[in-house]
């Protein structure tokens, strides 16, 4: 319980804050808020765990603390307002004021950015994926024979890039007219965030100490942390959105994702610290296979409503299934 000790506290006072503004129905709004980010969010955690567990305990504790406060403020509440202050040309001050006094007109405009949002996060958690699946440097593989043949293709330059601009390209044509551009611009502009963000590491390289400093280096540095808040982004956009089919009011919104958030955080250390990953050892092959299916579901929205229920039950699936399988494996090794 230790490792929840922070997320009970942070609960306890954002629930006082969503009582204090919308009464016992604003505080009962934020917990469904909660409950539902976590629920959909475990796949994330998991995924932050294998990148959180190659940084040492310094910046592990600002994933927790300056780190929640970007998730929360930054990229649940002024990233979508500066969303919209971006697809409406109304200043950002202006439309801070809209959300709060207006926030029917706010949630429509937000709505109505769907499409980049959705182009942008999809193509980002894409590249997540595929970097994983394309990693020849992975042993360990939970499909076998067809996992170990996709990170053959590894060795190909450049491969992800590849096929997730072919993809964004290939679904470009199949898209209504009206939204070619936007889906076309903010694509490309998750790929190009993804490639920046993962290469920026390469800054720290050290020729003469080699490869393995110049890893732990980057895995200890403020880009692994810079990776986590845009993958914890990238997972938050159909959040926020989807949110709003609950409640209109962006501080009850803000509040109850802030809980979910600090959650899912808190999970993320407990997975680091207890081992559970080298414990089931497919976990984070479940993750990732979670976060692919996420990408295409988030591509596919663009032109088709998919409920967020179909999101969680495909992740929770992946996940269970991995833990089976881990299970499964461990035992056979043992006999």
């Amino acid at each position: 319980m230790q490792h929840f000790r922070f997320s009970f506290i942070v609960t306890a006072v954002c629930l006082s804050i969503a009582f204090y503004w919308g009464g016992f129905m604003g505080a009962f709004i934020a917990i469904i808020l909660g409950v539902l980010e976590v629920s959909l969010s475990f796949d994330n955690a998991v995924v932050n765990a294998s990148i959180l567990k190659r940084m040492d305990e310094r910046w592990q504790r600002y994933f927790l603390t300056w780190g929640i406060l970007i998730a929360v403020f930054g990229m649940r509440l002024v990233f979508p307002i500066a969303i919209v202050s971006y697809a409406t040309g109304i200043g950002f001050l202006g439309v801070s004021d809209m959300a709060l006094h207006d926030p029917d007109t706010y949630a429509r405009h937000l709505t109505d950015s769907h499409v980049q949002i959705a182009a942008f996060g999809g193509m980002f958690l894409l590249m997540v994926f595929f970097s994983f699946i394309f990693n020849e440097n992975k042993e360990l593989h939970w499909l076998g024979y067809i996992e170990e043949k996709m990170a053959s293709f590894g060795k190909l330059e450049a491969i992800e890039i590849i096929l997730a601009l072919g993809l964004l390209l290939t679904m470009h044509n199949w898209l209504p007219e009206a939204i070619h551009l936007k889906a076309l611009v903010a694509g490309i502009y998750g790929v190009m965030l993804f490639v920046i963000v993962d290469s920026l590491g390469a800054l720290f390289e050290d020729e003469e100490e080699g490869e393995e400093v110049s890893e732990a280096i980057k895995k200890g540095s403020i880009m692994s942390f810079l990776y986590l808040e845009v993958l914890d982004a990238s997972f938050s956009f159909d959040g926020v959105i989807g949110a709003f089919a609950i409640t209109n009011d962006v501080v009850i919104i803000m509040l109850g994702l802030a809980i979910g958030a600090m959650f899912v955080r808190s999970l993320t250390v407990y997975l680091v610290r207890q081992g559970t990953l080298d414990e089931y050892v497919f976990l984070e092959h479940g993750a990732h296979y979670a976060i692919g299916s996420l990408a295409a579901i988030m591509l596919i929205s663009m032109t088709h409503h998919i409920s967020e229920v179909v999101t969680g039950l495909v992740g929770a699936v992946l996940i269970g299934l991995s833990i089976l399988s881990s299970v499964l494996y461990k035992r056979k090794l043992a006999g």
